[in-house]
Order: structure tokens, then sequence, then C-alpha cells
């Protein structure tokens, strides 16, 4: 449902149903602290949940019930929806009836019997490590700001495993320069704390001191890293930095979360503490961390197969 049709049907709604969703939508951005992309993801499921069960009868919250929830789970795989795109709907929805519940919309959650289709966990692809430093290389060694702030923005990302988000929130005043760690802001608004290495403070020495001040602005504020016109560098900017230089490196397509994915398998590869990795990627469960010990498994099987003879 596009954002478009989404803000249709919710205008169509009757005012009880309308006014949970508005509700649930300022519970999640104020006291869950999700983000506003997060945020657009729920309605959008609820509104397709609740316009659903309008049509089987729902005149409001409480007419809620499991029937409704499997159906609309039904229509959805009939239409193609994927394993993955069915599991995330399920748990809005499930998330959506506990809140209500709460709030006293409902009488009870009837969204906690609602099963959900396991969804199928790809394995994430990474680079391998002289891959990965070919990439954060390649900007090389010109005097230009825009370059070294590339170069900056490759070694923090493959360097911290920090998400594109993260990345681009930073301040000036996040960076400790003494102990080389960078203060991160990460989902639901939890801070962290997240070490970086030599090659990455050099880069940002350099950009502090020679390539930010050519770039900034009076509007630039404390952001630490800036696009082409002074203001805080954006996520697209960096996909395409990331983007660009892959392809002028001969190596496979890649993006600023594959980077992170890199990061932390071969942090992993390196003999790293499964729990370090949890803390440094800032996953709040560990099961989100385990899947790169499997990227690891599965590089350790081809070599075997590969080299062993008795493979």
């Amino acid at each position: 449902m596009s954002r478009r049709s989404t803000r249709a049907v919710h205008e169509a709604l009757s005012q009880p149903l309308r006014d949970a969703v508005d509700d649930f939508a300022r519970h999640l951005a104020t006291v869950d602290n999700r983000s506003p992309h997060t945020v657009r993801a729920y309605v959008a499921d609820i509104v397709s949940l609740v316009d659903h069960a309008a049509r089987m009868g729902c005149a409001e919250p409480g007419d809620l019930d499991l029937s409704m929830l499997r159906s609309w789970l039904a229509r959805l795989r009939t239409t193609g929806a994927a394993r993955s795109s069915l599991a995330r709907r399920a748990a809005s929805a499930r998330t959506f009836t506990a809140w209500a519940h709460r709030a006293g919309l409902l009488p009870t959650d009837v969204g906690a019997a609602l099963a959900s289709p396991r969804a199928h966990r790809e394995l994430p692809a990474v680079l391998r490590a002289d891959q990965a430093d070919r990439l954060v290389e390649a900007p090389g060694e010109e005097t230009s700001p825009v370059l070294w702030r590339d170069r900056l923005v490759l070694e923090l990302l493959y360097g911290t495993g920090v998400r594109v988000a993260e990345l681009c929130g930073l301040d000036i005043t996040d960076v400790d320069q003494v102990r080389r760690v960078l203060r991160v802001l990460g989902k639901g608004a939890k801070e962290r704390s997240v070490p970086y290495g030599v090659p990455a403070q050099q880069a940002l020495d350099r950009w502090l001191r020679s390539g930010r001040p050519a770039i900034a602005t009076t509007s630039s504020g404390d952001a630490l890293m800036l696009g082409a016109r002074g203001g805080r560098l954006q996520p697209a900017v960096v996909r395409r930095i990331v983007a660009t230089y892959a392809t002028a490196s001969g190596l496979p397509r890649v993006t600023p979360h594959g980077l992170r994915h890199s990061a932390a398998t071969h942090l992993l590869e390196g003999g790293a503490d499964l729990r370090a990795v949890q803390e440094l990627l800032g996953h709040a469960a560990l099961s989100s961390t385990q899947i790169y010990t499997h990227v690891s498994v599965e590089r350790l099987r081809s070599a075997y197969r590969q080299a062993h003879p008795r493979a």
C-alpha cells in the first residue's frame, strides 16, 4: 500500500478506528521512540489491517478479533506477499493489539495468539577483508574536501559498523578523539559508545582540519559529516558514495549496510566475542548478531570443500 493510498484509506475509516490508528502512531513516536520511517511502516500495516477488519464488520477497535487478523494475513498471502512481509505485518498486528489492550480499547489481546510464517533469513552478502580495504582506500590521497569526506565516510562505515543514519546523525561533539570513540544514537534513541581505529582517526583529523572548514556554512551547525553545500550529509548521498567507489574499484554491488555486515563478519572471524560485537552494532537481541556466525561458518565450509583432499 503506497503512502498516498494509505492516507486515503485512513481517511475513509470510521472515527473510532481512525482515532485508534492515530493514537497508536503517537505512542510509537513519543513513548517507544520509534523513527519516523518505522512509524510510517507500522501505520501502513495497521491501516491495511483495520480496513480489512472494517469490511468484516469491525466498527471500533473492541470489535477486532483473531479471525479478522488471520483473514487479513490470508488475503495478503493470496495476493503474493512474501513470507518476510507477512511475518513483519503479523508483528505489526501483535504490537497494535497489545497496545490497544493496554489502552483499554480491546478487552483481551487478541493478537497474542496470532502465528506468522517464519521469515526466510538470507545470509548477508559481505566483502572479503581485502575487498573492504580496496573500497575504503578508493578515494585516494587527492587534496579535495569532498574526497577527504568520502574517505572518512568509508572508514567509519567499515571501521565501526555504524548504520548509515547513525553516521549522518553524528555531531562533532560526539567524537572523543582522545579515546577514539564515537557516541552513537541508535534505534529507539539508545546511546552507545563505538571505538574506531587509527586509519579512521587519520581521516577524521584531515577532515576536521582542512575538509570540513572548506565546506561548512552558517547552516552546518555541529554536524560532523557535511554535504557539498554545507548541510548535514544525507543517507541517500552516503549510499551513492559507497556504490560509486565500489563500482570504480571493480567490486560487487555493496551498500552501507553491506559494509556493516562486513565489519561484523570480519570481527567475528578475527576472534571477537559475540556479545562484544552485539554491543558494538547496537543490536537489542543477540539473535540479530548470531547471523554473522553463520556467514563465518559458510566461509569455513566453502574453504574446506575447496582445499581439503577428503572434502
